[in-house]
């Protein structure tokens, strides 16, 4: 018989509503075994005491159910966003709050490029700018090239569907006036009247420079010191299961995963979700490529999952909103893949019984996503199907009641309160449609199955603080965007838990401490339910439990 392992804590928080808490856990065999008190322990015969969270609070390991594994790579690039951030190996890097800031740091760096003897044709990359905090002044060729006229710069936004480049990229490129691929920005009067800006907006007008350059900007390269990166930040912050929710998994991307988690050291369970947008391969090949690969699955890496992507990015002036349109009256956004399109494909990868999540985040998006599903799941439906729509930002309360009716989950993007909740209320969408950006309580209302994320890297990966976002609903300003869209702390930490791990189809599995799930436990010093709600973000994690095995986290 395998041994037994029981952990004593201050408090386990099991998120199992029959069983509420509990005082010890019996470990076997990478599952939990038993949860309850000592003597529930004992009926189960011999087992080794380990006291080491005798002091320590336990829950569910937590789930991110929207990330990117790039969120370990992309610090090899120069990080340009407007807060500060921390990197892997714990750094701080100071946000820069000004457009003159953001040159001066791409100044420095091609500086040290040129200093290190890298060849001039070797790109200059960056990530994590973001515009929309710099009032309404736009980067352009202008500012990059003060960096350097001759080494190309790419840069790339924090939401991920946008970049600029300089003059030189632009070149390489062979981007010029005549263009005419949707997304190429140009100036519009002056003597540069009909040039390109620089700006180029989503993934048709980024593919002019990608193709170029390989996916840097857009998808971060997969390699195993990259991967295992993304691991000791997501132990830092307590979560033992991650999506990758873009990936080609190309055989030298399985390769990678395949290879990191096979390592008993490697702390993160990961499920990577293959990139489904119209134009990269045929759907029925693509649904035939993930169904090959599910018979690799193992513990530590799960195939099945399918991305689709509809619209752009709310503060990136790239989604599509319903009328009354951007309340700055920007033009409405751009297709990343045509309803029709979407529709004929999503049906392609639900016959083929794969679980598909869809990027939606303007209301004009997600409202054609609920159609095309609505349609689909008429001519083939499908019991307990999970389809998902992310982000799903401006969803209203009409809305997720068809969502419910039709068996959808939403992950909505909560974090955007903090980050971009001031910008939607003045910029984007106006004071009424931003009370209710991430309506997290209308979701629950209405019966939709609640998931809230960080979309990591385009915010930093950390439920906790997700958590501490759909309770507060706080923007830096000070606002209360909602009150009644808040969630109570125990419904915010289900929604990074079994909710989460519902939306993925692995609530059997993890999401709560329960007998016969996986052994993942969060190791808390602090009790999220005994905190002040408005310090939610701050409670400290010591570190994780993966199907059994014990990891601290390592900081600095």
């Amino acid at each position: 018989m395998s041994s037994t392992t029981v952990y004593p804590a201050r408090k386990i928080i099991t998120m199992n509503p029959m069983q509420e808490s509990a005082t010890h856990v019996a470990v076997r065999d990478g599952r939990v075994l038993a949860v309850g008190t000592l003597a529930d322990m004992q009926a189960w015969g011999a087992f080794e005491l380990d006291t080491r969270f005798a002091d320590k609070v336990l829950m569910p390991g937590l789930v991110e159910g929207h990330c990117h594994l790039k969120e370990g790579s992309m610090w090899d690039w120069a990080y340009l966003g407007w807060f500060d951030r921390r990197d892997p190996q714990g750094k701080v890097w100071s946000g820069l709050r000004s457009m003159d800031a953001v040159v001066a740091r791409l100044t420095e760096v091609a500086a040290q490029m040129d200093a290190e003897g890298r060849p001039a044709t070797e790109p200059l990359i960056a990530w994590g700018f973001d515009p929309i905090y710099f009032g309404g002044e736009r980067m352009t060729v202008a500012h990059i090239d003060r960096a350097s006229v001759t080494r190309p710069i790419v840069i790339s936004h924090a939401n991920g569907h946008l970049m600029n480049v300089n003059s030189a990229m632009l070149r390489l490129a062979e981007i010029t006036r005549d263009n005419e691929v949707e997304g190429v920005v140009k100036f519009a009067g002056g003597a540069a009247d009909g040039e390109p800006t620089g700006e180029l907006q989503e993934p048709a007008a980024m593919f002019l420079v990608l193709r170029k350059i390989g996916n840097a900007g857009l998808l971060a390269p997969m390699t195993e010191a990259g991967v295992r990166s993304f691991g000791r930040l997501a132990c830092l912050q307590g979560v033992t299961t991650a999506t990758d929710l873009v990936n080609a998994l190309t055989e030298v991307d399985c390769g990678v995963l395949e290879t990191v988690t096979q390592d008993d050291d490697f702390s993160v369970r990961i499920l990577p979700a293959f990139k489904a947008f119209h134009g990269t391969h045929a759907a029925a090949l693509g649904a035939e490529h993930v169904r090959g690969l599910m018979p690799r699955n193992t513990d530590r890496l799960r195939y099945g999952l399918v991305k689709m992507m509809l619209d752009g990015s709310i503060q990136g002036f790239s989604a599509r909103l319903r009328w009354p349109g951007h309340f700055n009256g920007a033009p409405n956004g751009i297709w990343v893949t045509a309803p029709a399109q979407y529709e004929t494909d999503f049906e392609t990868y639900h016959r083929a019984g794969l679980t598909i999540h869809t990027h939606t985040n303007g209301d004009e998006a997600s409202e054609a996503a609920i159609n095309a599903i609505e349609r689909v799941l008429a001519r083939a439906p499908r019991a307990d199907h999970r389809h998902t729509l992310q982000h799903a930002q401006m969803i209203d309360a009409p809305l997720f009641r068809r969502m419910a009716a039709l068996g959808l989950c939403a992950n909505l993007f909560t974090n955007h309160i903090w980050y971009w909740g001031d910008q939607h209320y003045e910029m984007t969408m106006g004071p009424d449609r931003a009370n209710r950006i991430n309506a997290c309580g209308s979701a629950l209302a209405a019966g939709v199955p609640l998931a809230i994320h960080s979309d990591a890297p385009v915010t930093p990966l950390g439920p906790l603080f997700t958590a501490w976002c759909a309770v507060n609903r706080v923007t830096p300003k000070g606002r209360v965007l909602g009150e009644a869209e808040r969630l109570s702390v125990p419904q915010a930490l289900r929604a990074i838990t079994l909710g989460a791990a519902w939306t993925l189809k692995l609530d059997h599995e993890i999401g709560s401490i329960e007998c016969g799930k996986r052994a993942d436990f969060c190791v808390l010093e602090d009790d999220p339910l005994a905190m002040d709600p408005a310090k939610l973000k701050d409670a400290r994690v010591w570190g994780t439990v993966l199907s059994g095995r014990v990891f601290e986290a390592r900081r600095g």
